[in-house]
C-alpha cells in the first residue's frame, strides 16, 4: 500500500514524537506518557485536517467565514495552527510610551499598562475548575499584602510603569473587609484611569453602591450556569439567585461595564450556550464564553474543552446575524460580537485554541505579593519579601519588576503542553 506524502509525514512525525517521550520515560510516568500520546494524536499534525471542521473542533478553533467573492466556505485553520510571522512581530505600540515606561515594556516591545491584583485566596464558592477537589493550603493572613503595600505597588506601577487600569480579583475580593478602602485608594492614584473587579457576585449586591462611589467602574461576574441545581454542582455551593440579583443591581446603579464570565466545560454547561446568549439579549451585559484552561488540581482534559469554533457554530446557527465587533486595541482579550436586536453582546476568550499573547498588556500581583508576568507561566518573584525583608526602596522594586518583565516569553507553551506544566491553582492566581 502506498501512503500519501501527507500521511507519511504524519506517521513519521508521530514516530519521532514517540521516540522522544520514550527517551524521557525515566522522568515521566506511564500514565503521563499515555495522556500525551492521546493528546498529540488529536492535533491536526496527526489527524486528517480535511475532516477537522466537522469532526474535530479542537483542531479547527476558528469559525467558518463566507468569502464574498466566490461564496465558498473557507477556514483559517492554517493561521491558527502555525506560528506566523505576524504573531512574532512586536505589537504596534507607541514607541515613546514604551521608552518612557521601560519598566513594564518587555523585550518584544509589549507595554504592560494593565495590572491585576489578587486580594485574597479565600472564596465563598468552590468552583470545580478553580478550586482543587481536596482544597488548598491557604496563605496565612499575615502573608497577604496589606492595604498600604497594595497602594504603594500601584503607585509605583502607575508612575514608573505607566499602568492605567487595575483589576481586583481573588479568590473572591468581596470577602476582604477593606475592599472599599482599597478601591478608593487605587482610584485616587495619579495615572489610574480605570478600576475594575472580577467577582462571583454572591456577596456583591450590598457593596455595589459604596464601591461605585469610591471609584469602581466595571465588574466581571463569574457565572457558569443559569440552572440552580447545575450551579450548585459546579460551585459546590448555593447562590445563583444572589448572583443574578447582583448583576441586576450593577446594571440599575449604572456600573459602566458589566460582563458575565462563563467557563464552558463539555458535559457540564455546554448545553447552556444559547441560554446565556439569550441572557445578553435581555440585559445590557457582555457575556464572555471562556475556553476551559488547565491549572493545578482542576482535572483539565482536552475532551472537556469546548473550542471557540464549536461555540460560535452553535450560536451562529441560532443567530445568523452575529457579527464581529472590531477590536479597539491590539491587547483586546475577547473576540467580541454583536447580534441584531440585542441589548448586550457576546464574546469568546480563546486562550487555548487561538492565543492572544502578541498583544498581551497584563501583569499579575498575587495575594501573597508574588509578581506573575504570564497567567500560564510558573516564574514568580516576591515583591512582598522585597518590601518586608529587604526593606526595598522604590528604585529597588523597579529593578526587580523590570527584570521580571524583561524575562517574559513571547507566548505561552501552547494547549498541547500547558496541561503538563506546574502552575498554581486558579484560586491562588486570581481570575
Amino acid at each position: 500500500m502506498t501512503l500519501s506524502k501527507r500521511t507519511a509525514k504524519r506517521h513519521f512525525s508521530f514516530i519521532l514524537y514517540l521516540s522522544f517521550i520514550i527517551m524521557q520515560r525515566g522522568r515521566r510516568s506511564p500514565a503521563t506518557i499515555l495522556r500525551q500520546l492521546l493528546l498529540v494524536s488529536r492535533t491536526p499534525l496527526f489527524s486528517n485536517k480535511n475532516c477537522a471542521p466537522k469532526k474535530l473542533y479542537a483542531a479547527n478553533p476558528l469559525p467558518l467565514f463566507e468569502d464574498e467573492n466566490d461564496g465558498k466556505t473557507k477556514t483559517e485553520w492554517k493561521k491558527r495552527r502555525q506560528t506566523t510571522a505576524d504573531e512574532l512581530k512586536p505589537p504596534t505600540t507607541n514607541t515613546n510610551t514604551n521608552q518612557q515606561f521601560s519598566m513594564l515594556t518587555d523585550t518584544f516591545n509589549r507595554h504592560h499598562d494593565y495590572l491585576r491584583i489578587s486580594l485574597t485566596e479565600r472564596c465563598n464558592l468552590r468552583c470545580l475548575y478553580c478550586m482543587p477537589e481536596d482544597g488548598i493550603d491557604l496563605a496565612p493572613k499575615d502573608d497577604l499584602l496589606t492595604t498600604e503595600e497594595i497602594e504603594r505597588l500601584v503607585k509605583l506601577f502607575a508612575k514608573e510603569g505607566g499602568v492605567r487600569k487595575v483589576r481586583l480579583t481573588g479568590g473572591e475580593p468581596t470577602v476582604r473587609k477593606d475592599l472599599t478602602d482599597i478601591v478608593e485608594r487605587i482610584s485616587r492614584i495619579d495615572g489610574i484611569e480605570h478600576v475594575a473587579m472580577t467577582t462571583n457576585g454572591v456577596a456583591l449586591k450590598s457593596k455595589l453602591d459604596a464601591l461605585k462611589r469610591n471609584g469602581l467602574k466595571s465588574i466581571n461576574v463569574s457565572l457558569d450556569s443559569l440552572v440552580k441545581a447545575k450551579f450548585e454542582f459546579m460551585t459546590r455551593r448555593d447562590g445563583l439567585e444572589k448572583v443574578l440579583k447582583s448583576i441586576d443591581e450593577a446594571i440599575r446603579i449604572g456600573i459602566e461595564t458589566v460582563k458575565v464570565n462563563v467557563v464552558v466545560v463539555r458535559g457540564q454547561n455546554d448545553d447552556e450556550l444559547l441560554d446565556f446568549v439569550q441572557f445578553a439579549k435581555e440585559k445590557p451585559v457582555n457575556v464572555r464564553f471562556i475556553e476551559y484552561m488547565p491549572f493545578n488540581g482542576n482535572k483539565w482534559e482536552t475532551r472537556k474543552m469546548v473550542s471557540y469554533a464549536e461555540m460560535f457554530d452553535t450560536i451562529q446557527k441560532k443567530y445568523p446575524s452575529i457579527a464581529r465587533i472590531p477590536d479597539e486595541t491590539k491587547s483586546e482579550v475577547g473576540k467580541n460580537f454583536q447580534i441584531d436586536d440585542f441589548q448586550g453582546t457576546v464574546s469568546f476568550v480563546t486562550s487555548m485554541t487561538n492565543h492572544f499573547c502578541g498583544g498581551c498588556n497584563r501583569l499579575r500581583i498575587l495575594a501573597d505579593g508574588n509578581l506573575k508576568v504570564c497567567l500560564f507561566g510558573n516564574a514568580e518573584v516576591s515583591l512582598r519579601d522585597a518590601m518586608r525583608v529587604d526593606n526595598a526602596s522604590d528604585d529597588d522594586l523597579k529593578a526587580i519588576v523590570e527584570g521580571a518583565v524583561k524575562r517574559k516569553k513571547a507566548k505561552h507553551a501552547g494547549m498541547e503542553n500547558l496541561a503538563f506544566m506546574e502552575n498554581r491553582s486558579m484560586i491562588r492566581i486570581g481570575g
